[in-house]
Parts: structure tokens; sequence; C-alpha cells
């Protein structure tokens, strides 16, 4: 586990790969938790980016994240961007993974996307926060636990037009009884 200002330099290095392809993209999972929920050290990063950007570049951006430094099992890429699934590639210098999903978990989050400091005077697009919660959703239901804390936090500081949101998306994903019970969930130890 990781506090986040490590992934600085990774952060620039990936970000100028997508930015030079026009791969829109937003990050989500931990960097979120931190952003919309409470401080906490995190593994890796994870960035939703646009498939069809994506998949149109897809040779020279896959040869672009090699020469940034970035180590990725080519293969396996580019099966993944063909199938829309999530594949990693690894800051080599600074031994960081980072987890690429070119699909949306939720219909139009990158459309949502907003701008946050993520780290000091670094500002990139994030998950919004109704979509942060979604996705936290998503992955409790896979059962992952850290998820699980992290719903609750990211809601304890939601909006009511934003829990609302989380709440009309998860009944229309048929994940609004989940929903329901994690949230109901008394709080463990940090």
């Amino acid at each position: 586990m990781f506090p986040i200002e490590i992934f600085h330099s990774t952060l620039a290095k990936l970000v100028e790969v997508l930015n030079r392809f026009g791969i829109r993209f937003h990050l989500t999972g931990g960097i979120t938790a931190v952003a919309y929920g409470e401080p906490r050290m995190t593994q890796d990063l994870d960035l939703v980016i646009d498939y069809d950007a994506a998949l149109r570049n897809r040779e020279p951006f896959l040869s672009a994240l090699t020469q940034a430094g970035f180590h990725l099992e080519l293969t396996s890429a580019r099966k993944a961007l063909d199938g829309k699934v999530m594949f990693q590639v690894l800051d080599i210098e600074q031994a960081l993974k980072l987890d690429l999903y070119p699909e949306f978990a939720i219909p139009g989050e990158l459309d949502r996307s907003v701008m946050a400091e993520v780290l000091p005077g670094v500002t990139l697009p994030i998950a919004s926060r109704s979509d942060a919660a979604l996705s936290k959703l998503i992955w409790a239901v896979k059962g992952s636990h850290k998820s699980r804390r992290d719903l609750r936090q990211i809601w304890r500081n939601a909006s009511p037009e934003e829990s609302a949101t989380v709440r009309r998306m998860a009944t229309s994903m048929g994940l609004v009884d989940q929903l329901d019970r994690i949230l109901s969930e008394p709080e463990g130890p940090a």
C-alpha cells in the first residue's frame, strides 16, 4: 500500500500518453475513495479509458506506453482492448501498477467526470461521486470488503442529489438491495 503522492511521476507519464492519442479517461478506484471519503493508502491506480479512442489508436498507444517506461504484455493488452476488459501496466521506474479499464462499468461515466486536485498541484478527471459510489458498489458485490467501507464513506459525504442518483442507478442495475445492505453495515476497525 502506498500514499497517493508516490504516483505523481507515474500519472504524469500516463496522462501525457493518453492526451497524445486523445484518449479520454478518469481516475476511479482507491483514489476516488480518498477524494470523496477519507484519506487512505492505495496499492495501485485505476483508470477508465475511452474504449473507442484506445482501440482506434491501439498499436501506437501501446507502443507509446512502452516507450514511456511502462511494462505491459502486448498480446494480453491487445486482447484486453479488443475484448473491452481491464489490462495492467507497470511503471518500471516506480514499480507501481495501473489497471486500465477500456469499458465503462457505469453507462456514461466518462461524460460525468469531474476535475479534482488528486495530488498537490495536480488536477485530473476523476469519476463523479455518484459514479465512484456505484463503482464501489459493483466491486463490493464482487466481494471487495475495502469497497464496502469506501462506499459507506463516499455515501456519508454525498449530497441528497448524489445519493438519489446512486439509488436510482443501483435500482436500474438490480443492486439496490445490496446497496441498502452495505449502507446498513456497522463500521468495523479501520
